[in-house]
């Protein structure tokens, strides 16, 4: 919740139950077009949640919510659990003509994952680090192997060491065992002490992102202490008996910062720092030397920092970058200097900067802003920096420059990394004076697709980027092909063009898939992003309305086989341009969508929002908020998703969204509404079980497509 508190300012910038046995505007619920729906001569009718009037009002504007009683921030009330369980059921019986079908998509997603596998192994003092996934296993486990020569210093040439005769793996923790008797398992961090003998883990058995903190022995996994209860997953060691980490208050906003002996009672744990101001929330990292911990407080346009060194605990806190409005700072360590990245309004792409450890009011600028060039991060090894810098364009380049500390840009050599949705992302071994980048062999054949890049012009005349990739063997490019369009649009968040293996499932039967970068993310900088916030965010669905209807004209598809999707903010994105354009689309996807936008944002328990409120922004909001416009036109097909456990979208507003569809939609399209039980904002998280959700995502498309065949793949 805590994160969503700050997103919903960031999006305007970027009783009881009664189901009706038969509802007044489904009755001629017909209009299935797919042939596995030919043997279901009398469809199922959905649930109808009954209306409770419920009136708000702000600025003398009067709105009704009648949907407004789903809400129920326990999860327990058994009605409205009710209630979710039969929109499941409802959601199953529309799709269950096509569960051969979606076993098949199940069964090609999941061929090609590798099922036995490990991630690449991180060197850290005398043992590699790894994480291990074991055939058939939903979870994953967490391992270590000792490094045969300790004493030689860690190189780009190092290799594990595999074999009969390299030293034994130990399991520090199995995610799979853990995991038993939870319908929910996620492990938010993982720690291991500097000394190696200690593992500090939190986990999440709900959803909700409110974890639990066990320490233990790493080779007996014997507990130390009592478990800390109600933090987040912000957590770190300050030396080798001591914990730092942060918990929430009672809206689940990071505030306060915990330093933690071992074998203490938490009761006990000296605050370090209590952020009072709720319009901020609080972070934690460690720096890349490990000698610093590092506390941030960030507000939706500044941030500062705070630093605590490691080795000197009980000191507390220092502020290393001050407290000034509309600043936003991060901060690196290595050797005797401080790496500041510093945005403002002045210099919107960042600056670089250093200063030394016994002087940070000392700064020298070692990248200055640059209009044209967005600093995205730094990374700093033991004599040089690497800046990650996305160039003026969409994304489609990642300048990966490197310069030795402190040192003369002249020594710089730089790396261009090409984006594209045919381009893996494996993690490479690189010596800086060799930087050859060879793709991996992924076993299919990437010349049998092609990537473009094509710009439609918004109705102000700005030029939207979109990424397209297909199958060249399939498509006609006549209008006549499936098309999944893509979009999210919030947070600065560059939606960088990527290959996604799962997407060959809807490319090798034809498909044309494609991105809209549209305003409120980060891919064109920083002024992006800028453009598609508070009075501007219907930029945001007006790009992608104009990506849509460009896509159209150029014959990439047609209205009638254009599917779309978004999740989250994107659910957003979603929502808003279906009330505005639903006529454009035949299928959307809205996954766990903030569509509930007014009525979040005049919760009085929401403090950050509450106080930010004028006039103007609330009439600005309420025009594009989807519950608050939906209204009796036709509808395309409509699959919705949602978490019961969700912190950040709350289960209900997808449920009020579905429900008030349900009552003013004059067509008899497909609207679903699947709630997870035992999940949050993100889903399920075993590895099958989410491929079992893109399963059903696929299915649904392709059958509001009519791309489902009596039998087969539907392979073109």
């Amino acid at each position: 919740m805590h994160r969503r508190i700050s997103c919903l300012i960031l999006l305007l910038s970027s009783v009881s139950l009664r189901v009706v046995a038969v509802h007044r505007k489904v009755s001629s619920f017909r209009r299935l077009t797919t042939t596995t729906m030919s043997s279901q001569s009398h469809p199922p009718l959905p649930p109808l949640a009954k209306k409770v009037k419920h009136e708000m009002e702000m600025f003398k504007d009067v709105r009704a919510d009648n949907y407004y009683w789903l809400r129920d921030d326990s999860r327990k009330d058994p009605q409205i659990l009710s209630y979710l369980q039969q929109e499941n059921a409802y959601t199953e019986a529309i799709m269950s003509g096509t569960k051969k079908f979606r076993d098949e998509i199940y069964a090609e997603l999941r061929a090609r994952l590798k099922e036995d596998d490990i991630s690449v192994p991180l060197r850290k003092g005398p043992y590699y680090y790894y994480k291990r996934i074991l055939e058939g296993k939903e979870y994953v486990r967490y391992c270590r192997r000792p490094v045969p020569n300790p004493d030689a210093p860690p190189s780009v040439h190092d290799i594990i060491p595999r074999g009969p005769d390299a030293p034994p793996e130990h399991v520090i923790l199995d995610e799979n065992v853990k995991a038993q008797g939870h319908d929910f398992y996620r492990i938010g961090a993982f720690k291991v002490s500097p000394n190696h003998k200690l593992v500090a883990y939190a986990e999440d058995t709900k959803g909700r992102e409110n974890y639990t903190v066990y320490v233990m022995y790493v080779e007996t996994r014997a507990l130390v202490g009592k478990p800390l209860e109600g933090l987040t997953s912000y957590l770190q060691w300050a030396g080798n008996e001591a914990l730092v980490y942060i918990s929430m208050d009672e809206i689940l906003r990071p505030d306060k910062v915990w330093l933690h002996k071992l074998g203490s009672d938490q009761s006990t744990d000296p605050c370090l720092y209590q952020e009072k101001d709720d319009m901020f929330s609080l972070d934690l990292q460690a720096s890349e030397s490990e000698k610093y911990l590092f506390v941030g407080s960030e507000s939706k346009i500044t941030r500062f920092v705070f630093y605590l060194e490691v080795s000197k605990p009980e000191d507390g806190l220092r502020v290393l970058t001050p407290r000034i409005n509309g600043i936003d700072t991060s901060v690196s360590h290595r050797g005797n200097h401080f790496f500041i990245r510093r945005r403002s309004d002045e210099f919107f792409n960042s600056e670089l900067l250093a200063c030394p450890v016994d002087d940070t009011s000392a700064t020298t600028v070692l990248i200055p802003h640059r209009a044209s060039v967005k600093i995205q991060d730094i990374q700093l090894f033991g004599d040089h920096l690497v800046v990650y810098m996305s160039v003026n364009k969409v994304c489609p380049k990642l300048p990966i420059t490197a310069f030795q500390l402190l040192k003369s840009h002249s020594q710089a050599f730089k790396v261009v990394r090409q984006f594209h949705l045919l381009t893996f992302d494996p993690v490479y071994s690189v010596d800086r004076h060799n930087h050859n980048f060879l793709p991996p062999f992924y076993g299919f054949d990437a010349s049998n697709y092609v990537t473009e890049r094509k710009w439609a012009t918004a109705s102000d005349g700005t030029q939207i980027p979109i990424s397209i990739v297909y199958q060249k063997h399939l498509v006609k490019l006549d209008g006549s092909d499936p098309m999944l369009l893509y979009g999210y649009g919030s947070y600065e968040i560059c939606v960088d063009p990527g290959f996604k293996a799962s997407r060959l499932s809807l490319l090798d039967r034809g498909f044309i898939f494609a991105i809209a970068h549209i305003r409120g993310g980060g891919e064109m900088g920083r002024q992006w992003y800028e453009n598609g916030k508070f009075l501007k965010k219907k930029n945001t669905f007006t790009d992608f309305i104009a990506c849509a209807e460009f896509l159209i004209e150029k014959k990439y598809c047609s209205k009638e086989n254009l599917c779309i999707e978004g999740r989250s903010a994107g659910g957003l994105l979603i929502g808003a341009v279906l009330n505005m354009r639903p006529s454009l689309f035949k299928p959307a996807v809205a996954g766990v969508p903030f569509v509930d936008v007014l009525t979040t944002m005049l919760d009085p328990t929401i403090l950050l929002t509450t106080s930010e409120w004028e006039e103007e922004f609330y009439f600005y909001m309420k025009s594009y908020s989807p519950v608050d416009n939906v209204k009796a036109q036709d509808y395309p097909n409509i699959l919705v998703t949602a978490g019961l456990h969700d912190p950040r979208v709350m289960y209900s507003e997808p449920a009020k969204f579905v429900a008030k569809l349900r009552d003013m939609k004059t067509d008899d399209n497909m609207l679903l509404l699947k709630c997870e039980l035992g999940a949050g904002h993100f889903s399920k998280p075993g590895r099958f079980e989410r491929l079992e959700e893109d399963a059903l995502t696929y299915t649904f498309m392709l059958k509001a497509v009519n791309m489902i065949p009596t039998s087969g793949s539907a392979k073109r």
